[in-house]
């Protein structure tokens, strides 16, 4: 006699998962991650053609589920197939952007090989000192973490990677870091600019 074998309904999971990961339990995250993580990763992959790529979609895919697990209907198809979908959707998007990059760097390369260099002037020479001094006041005002992260992506020649891994943090939270010191530079500069015109 043959006993028939009971198979889990992937949905009925799928809706537990959903449910906890709703409340804000990082153990379904892990769990979703485990079971799912290989295949985004692969569709990233199949998409992009470069691990790093695929790596860094897969992280952005599972940031977003956390995030907005909302966004997930489990009443409309499973979590795989909604994670595939979104891991696909993400990399076109990262080939598409790398595209957009190559061309406009491209273009910027040929613009500066067709500019004469010049020496600059005095006035310019004045100009970068006070820009260089402007930057070195808004680094120091960064927190430690940040301006770590600043120091070896940009002084050092790090790779965000290469940051993360120096530093003993996750990639994720190196890019972050980034980012976010990149926009207070960049904020703290305009505010610098803004008084200086107005001054």
């Amino acid at each position: 006699m043959v006993v028939p074998v009971a198979r889990t309904d992937p949905t009925a999971s799928d809706a537990e998962l959903h449910r906890r990961l709703i409340y804000g339990d990082e153990t379904a995250l892990t769990e979703v991650y485990d079971a799912y993580g290989g295949l985004v990763r692969h569709v990233a992959a199949r998409v992009t053609r470069t691990t790093g790529a695929a790596d860094d979609v897969a992280q952005e895919v599972f940031a977003q589920l956390w995030a907005r697990p909302y966004a997930f209907d489990a009443r409309r198809g499973t979590l795989r197939t909604w994670l595939g979908m979104l891991a696909h959707r993400r990399a076109v998007d990262w080939v598409r952007s790398e595209a957009r990059h190559r061309k406009a760097g491209a273009a910027d390369d040929e613009v500066l090989h067709a500019i004469p260099a010049e020496e600059p002037g005095p006035d310019e020479r004045v100009v970068d000192r006070e820009r260089s001094l402007l930057l070195h006041s808004a680094l120091a005002q960064l927190p430690p973490p940040q301006r770590e992260v600043v120091h070896l992506a940009y002084f050092a020649g790090r790779t965000y990677r290469q940051a993360a891994q120096e530093l003993g943090i996750p990639e994720g939270t190196a890019k972050t870091r980034l980012r976010t010191a990149l926009h207070r530079l960049a904020e703290a500069l305009d505010d610098d600019t803004a008084k200086g015109a107005r001054a």
